[in-house]
């Protein structure tokens, strides 16, 4: 399936403005839109208003979604160029503004290009043991992504020893056709996830921003996610994701700010 129909994401009349209903499928455990599937909504909303592919989307959560809410997405193209659109994507829940995302988008053909960043050494996906999903995870977004532990822990290995900052996950996304936009922007949101295992506490956290820059499209059928927190304190945690393809590709970055919190056994990490 594309894009839309995975998300759910529905046009309507005016090309601007778009309907997502909050399904289960589109949710998070805690039973509220998936920020990732909402900047995902976003994103998509804008390439298809503005026919441009994003380069970079940075979202804004004010407020919760949960079903069978339907979130009204509003398109601002504000700057319009040869080769570069600059736009804003505003959803609502009614008169509540549930989230804000800005994006530019766009393609320039350049004679030069490198890539600096280098993909960590973890097991292939086929060596990496499924992540185990909590109860409430069932029927969410996460259970429609195949996701393989390179490196961390489990929720019930988190035993309260601290760990390095850092932490690998491999996803694919069974029903999708391809990797882009909303794929990276899912799996971008697991920032929380890698708050836990950095703390080596059942925690994680509700996200106050997320961001996406597209680096690249490649095919891949797995997406590498790269997890590095970079600091926990006064209540917020901060990181960042690698997302890699599996030759080796960076596909993009996400970064995040949340709310700390710590879960109990029956609440899940993201």
């Amino acid at each position: 399936m594309d894009a839309l129909e995975f998300l759910g994401l529905q046009p309507t009349e005016d090309p601007a403005r778009w309907r997502l209903p909050v399904q289960p499928g589109v949710s998070s455990g805690m039973g509220a839109l998936f920020g990732g599937c909402g900047l995902a909504a976003a994103a998509e909303a804008m390439e298809r208003t503005t026919g441009r592919l994003t380069v970079w989307a940075t979202s804004q959560f004010l407020s919760f979604a949960r079903a069978p809410a339907v979130v009204d997405i509003e398109v601002v193209s504000m700057v319009t160029g040869h080769q570069i659109s600059q736009a804003r994507a505003i959803g609502k829940v009614g008169d509540d503004e549930i989230f804000t995302v800005n994006a530019a988008l766009g393609r320039r053909e350049f004679d030069v290009e490198g890539q600096w960043a280098v993909m960590p050494d973890v097991p292939p996906p086929d060596a990496c043991p499924p992540r185990r999903l909590l109860d409430r995870h069932r029927e969410t977004v996460l259970s429609r992504v195949d996701m393989r532990l390179a490196l961390g822990r489990e929720f019930d290995e988190l035993d309260g020893e601290p760990g390095n900052g850092r932490a690998a996950m491999w996803a694919r996304f069974p029903d999708l056709d391809e990797v882009g936009t909303t794929a990276l922007s899912v799996v971008g949101d697991l920032v929380p996830w890698g708050i836990g295992q950095s703390l080596g506490q059942r925690a994680g956290g509700n996200s106050l921003d997320n961001t996406i820059r597209v680096a690249g499209r490649v095919p891949t059928e797995w997406i590498l996610l790269d997890v590095r927190v970079h600091a926990v304190r006064s209540g917020f945690g901060h990181g960042l994701v690698h997302l890699w393809a599996e030759d080796g590709t960076l596909l993009g970055t996400a970064s995040q700010s949340t709310i700390v919190r710590r879960w109990s056994t029956e609440v899940p990490d993201k």
